[in-house]
């Protein structure tokens, strides 16, 4: 591929991620955080499940393949969203993207836990470094506020996601896994709203507009670009640009939100980039 095109997907992709935090928050003055998300994946799964059956791409042909994929989209997007999108009420979206895509150095100290999984030292160092920018991003004390620990819990819920893809992402074709997690994550969303939160949902031009955004630019553009990158390029080194991601999610904040930036905040963020960069990168030598 051209490195220029791949060079602007990229931005465009990473850009989506990021951005699609501050865009949230500004949604949440109009809408609860799990209905919102609910709304969100739950529309774009349908578009995509409508256009995966129009294509004709091989389905699951077992309940247990069903299930394997529903507690893939219970992690990937009814656990990282819904606790995202929880923790913009108190912090900001800058600080939530930033612990969110933490989730690559926890791929690590859980695959070796739990999946036997071996990683080279320059992949542990990348994930030390990862962990002492969390320390520093939260003001280098334990003072928890609510929103850094559901911060944190995404990142968990995406890491588990990520080895549970692992696992069985060969069982389905690509786009019918994306489309499917996403519909059984909205699926879960609505029912954490009705047990978790008094919903609302002011309709006027700002919320749709944000509704439609998250669904087209933030879901399904985005998927669909990112999942082109990783077929069209190797899957590792395109992994190791989602550290843009996070600081997307920063500027975005500070543009649209007028969000401070905090200097520990931009010092650990830096420290989580390194750490993610190093835990995704690859060597050309095997």
């Amino acid at each position: 591929m051209n490195k220029l095109v791949f060079g602007l997907l990229v931005i465009l992709t990473t850009g989506l991620m990021g951005s699609s935090f501050a865009i949230g928050k500004i949604g949440l003055a109009y809408v609860s955080p799990l209905l919102l998300v609910a709304f969100r994946f739950t529309i774009a799964g349908v578009i995509m499940a409508v256009v995966v059956r129009m294509l004709k791409y091989k389905h699951p042909d077992t309940f247990g393949n069903w299930v394997r994929m529903a507690a893939i989209g219970f992690f990937q997007t009814a656990a990282v969203m819904g606790c995202i999108f929880l923790s913009l009420r108190t912090i900001t979206s800058g600080e939530s993207s930033i612990l969110t895509f933490t989730n690559p150095l926890l791929v690590v100290l859980f695959g070796t836990l739990f999946l036997r999984i071996k990683y080279r030292f320059i992949q542990w160092i990348g994930v030390s470094l990862g962990l002492v920018g969390v320390f520093i991003t939260m003001g280098a004390n334990l003072t928890f506020e609510i929103g850094i620990l559901f911060g944190i819990s995404s990142a968990i819920a995406w890491a588990i996601a990520t080895l549970l893809v692992k696992s069985w992402g060969h069982l389905f074709n690509t786009w019918v896994l994306t489309a499917y997690q996403m519909l059984f994550g909205g699926i879960f969303l609505f029912i954490g709203t009705v047990l978790f939160e008094e919903p609302f949902f002011q309709v006027n031009a700002t919320s749709i507009f944000v509704l439609v955004w998250l669904v087209i630019m933030a879901s399904i553009v985005q998927f669909a670009v990112w999942y082109y990158l990783l077929q069209k390029g190797d899957p590792g080194k395109t992994s190791a640009f989602l550290f843009l991601a996070p600081f997307f999610g920063v500027v975005s904040g500070w543009i649209l939100l007028d969000e401070t930036l905090q200097w520990y905040v931009g010092v650990g963020g830096l420290f989580i980039f390194i750490g993610i960069f190093l835990v995704n990168w690859k060597s050309r030598a095997k």
